[in-house]
């Protein structure tokens, strides 16, 4: 993902600086024009923007600190879209600050291969001043999408939208192996069914979620109660010889919240289960 981003910046017009704790990875965004550094205080040193992007927050720290101490961030801008929680990015925040600077925590939304496409966006909080004086350069790796001051706000919501994501991966594993099980076309089933079902169902989203934030979850179809009534998906995965391990937490919530008294309501009513 970094040599994707840093390759982004370069097809931008950007000058770019690149250092990798692994030496000699950079040998391709040097043939296309960016300058290697051999350590982290010479890749920070004479930079406006820092980008850090590594495996997790536990090093951005460390190596932040590598810079040359508080002048080596003194008015320079760190964007880390390390992968973390919004607790690690608040608390990156109060770093990078003591260490004088202004920090952007991020989210990419996005593979490698996808960068700088119309199909990528990266979330941003943290310092408004620097997400705007910095938003022509930040456009060059995707569409940018500024979320707020708080710098947990971003972490938040890559795994919240990862979760969908996720359920959805989930979704289309059982699918497939129902198909599979009956010797059907995996690919077939997917481009001309699932795709077009999953795109029609994702419509009713947006009414879900209002339902979600008002708290009113009535719905004049498909009640819950009527869902669970019968648990034909359960059934006919242990016919087929297909485990129904990614449904079944699913419908035991569904059926909790219908042994609550809430079978008239819609599935929306289900996240108040898992708010504690």
């Amino acid at each position: 993902m970094g040599s994707a981003l840093a390759g982004a910046l370069l097809a931008g017009g950007h000058e770019v600086r690149v250092w990798n704790r692994t030496p000699g990875r950079a040998g391709e965004l040097v043939a296309r024009g960016a300058r290697e550094a051999g350590s982290v205080a010479e890749a920070v040193d004479g930079c406006d923007v820092v980008i850090v992007c590594i495996l997790d927050y536990g090093d951005v720290g460390p190596l932040l600190e590598q810079a040359g101490g508080p002048a080596g961030l003194q008015g320079r801008v760190v964007v880390n879209v390390t992968n973390g929680s919004p607790e690690e990015a608040r608390e990156m925040a109060k770093r990078v600050t003591a260490l004088g600077g202004e920090y952007l925590d991020g989210g990419i939304m996005a593979v490698p291969e996808i960068v700088a496409t119309p199909q990528a966006f990266v979330l941003y909080s943290g310092s408004r001043t620097a997400f705007d004086t910095h938003r022509g350069l930040l456009d060059s790796l995707a569409r940018s999408v500024y979320l707020g001051e708080e710098p947990g706000l971003a972490p938040l919501n890559d795994l919240a939208l990862l979760s969908g994501m996720y359920g959805m991966f989930g979704g289309f594993a059982h699918a497939a192996a129902l198909i599979r099980s009956a010797g059907g076309s995996v690919a077939g089933f997917t481009s001309t069914l699932l795709v077009p079902w999953l795109q029609a169902m994702a419509g009713s989203l947006p009414a879900m979620a209002e339902q979600v934030d008002s708290g009113d979850y009535s719905v004049t179809g498909s009640p819950l109660a009527m869902q669970v009534s019968h648990d034909a998906l359960g059934d006919v995965s242990r016919a087929q010889g297909v485990s129904p391990e990614l449904w079944a937490p699913v419908l035991a919530l569904m059926e909790r919240r219908v042994a609550d008294g809430h079978g008239s309501e819609g599935f929306g009513g289900v996240v108040e289960l898992l708010l504690r």
